[in-house]
């Protein structure tokens, strides 16, 4: 135990009329929503790096929090993992997520690393065994250090490919033993800074080949859960190969993985492609790689991602309204990939700051359900290409240019527009919000 976050009680739910900032006020984990407890549907993880890894900098400044944790050492490591659980308890958090780095100090070379990394998985483990909180997904991080400066997969050095590789198979392994559900890989620094020193056709090859290798070596050890990508279009990079949905299963396609990973969708990457987050979980879906989010909100006047915490109830709604009509998580969940500002120093602002984006997409999510269990909006959808039902037009897609044309010309046919009813439908939309 630590007495980090002394005097603080586990969150409970009191409802919207509460006054009590340390309550829940639309997050009701037992709550059932379409045949599912709420917690259930949105699966709430906490981001070991955000919330217990990071010191307070930005671009312009150093570190502003000084955590008890904070050190080189494994009695560092272990105090963490003691206020991490300490946190999860105090939310009533069924997961988490982290990043090898997160848990463990770096050491000297690859084996003491694998050494540490060994060590807080076992002490992770004993955590996980005597607490509600499970492993929602490990990854490694491979973009911190200064070997990663010119990406790991797509470094243009074998060696740091092969210590890239034997670092995701030991935090495989770790993500294995604790029972996590997905294991997610993030190209933090797999893009380029300029065109002038790379091979673009040479770093996607080998980018390609390193996701094999992860697949094949899931497959043999036995790990159950989702092998995910988390697209992003920059920052750090220039441009990042693993740009957005569409360019990831491009990706997938060229290398025959299609079948084999999924995908862990941001809002703030998402954002910063220049789609909303509610399109790039629909493409995944209609795709079939949907897999699981990464929840926080970019502030759009900045232009990069900020990554705070959710406090958008409507926006989150279509977000959630995507994931029901995808059939809702299987191993994914919601991830708060969302850090304090720099400013907010206390141990209370890193509770409230969780208790406020669970509350917002609790909201969001009872906004969604309620349309899609109603069914107008899905209604409209399909009245809208009630023409493709019809036998003929199913057929024309088997059918020559010419064939059609004949058709067009016997038929007379003459189509006339009908209308789209957007600002109806988005009517709807706010009527349920």
């Amino acid at each position: 135990m630590t007495d980090f976050f002394k005097g603080i009680a586990p969150i409970k739910y009191e409802g919207p009329e509460t006054t009590n900032e340390f309550a829940f006020r639309h997050y009701d984990p037992d709550e059932v929503i379409l045949g599912k407890r709420m917690e259930d549907h949105l699966r709430f993880a906490v981001a070991y790096w955000h919330s217990l890894a990071y010191e307070g900098g930005d671009p312009f400044g150093g570190q502003t929090f000084l955590r008890p944790w904070f050190g080189a050492g494994m009695d560092q490591a272990k105090l963490k993992a003691d206020a991490a659980f300490e946190l999860f308890d105090i939310l009533g958090a069924p997961f988490y997520a982290f990043h090898d780095l997160d848990a463990r100090p770096e050491g000297a070379t690859f084996a003491e690393s694998k050494r540490n990394l060994e060590e807080i998985t076992d002490y992770l483990g004993n955590k996980q065994a005597s607490h509600k909180t499970k492993l929602l997904w490990g990854t490694a991080n491979m973009f911190t250090h200064r070997r990663w400066m010119s990406g790991a997969a797509t470094n243009p050095d074998p060696e740091v490919y092969a210590y890239a590789a034997a670092t995701v198979k030991a935090m495989l392994d770790a993500t294995h033993k604790l029972g996590g559900q997905n294991y997610v890989l993030w190209g933090g620094r797999e893009g380029y800074e300029t065109l002038l020193n790379t091979d673009l056709k040479a770093e996607r090859a080998h980018a390609g080949r390193f996701l094999q290798q992860v697949v094949e070596y899931a497959h043999k050890i036995g790990f159950k859960g989702s092998i995910l990508i988390e697209p992003k279009p920059q920052e750090p990079s220039k441009h990042q190969y693993d740009y957005d949905v569409a360019t990831v299963y491009s990706f997938l396609k060229d290398f025959g993985l299609e079948k084999e990973v999924k995908l862990n969708i941001e809002q703030g990457h998402a954002i910063l492609a220049g789609h909303s987050f509610e399109h790039e979980l629909a493409l995944a879906n209609a795709l079939g790689i949907f897999g699981s989010i990464d929840m926080n909100r970019n502030d759009y006047q900045s232009g990069w991602d900020t990554d705070q915490f959710p406090n958008n109830h409507p926006e989150m709604a279509l977000a959630y309204y995507e994931v029901l009509r995808a059939g809702g998580f299987t191993t994914g969940g919601t991830n708060f990939d969302a850090k304090l500002r720099r400013q907010s120093l206390d141990p209370a602002d890193l509770v409230l700051s969780h208790v406020g984006g669970m509350d917002t997409c609790a909201r969001a999510l009872r906004a969604a359900a309620y349309l899609f269990e109603d069914g107008p909006l899905e209604a409209a959808r399909k009245a809208r290409y009630a023409g493709w039902e019809r036998e003929g037009a199913k057929a024309m897609l088997a059918q020559p240019l010419e064939a059609i044309e004949k058709a067009v010309l016997e038929n007379n046919i003459n189509p006339q527009p009908r209308s789209g009813r957007q600002e109806r439908l988005e009517n709807l939309w706010n009527h349920y919000l």
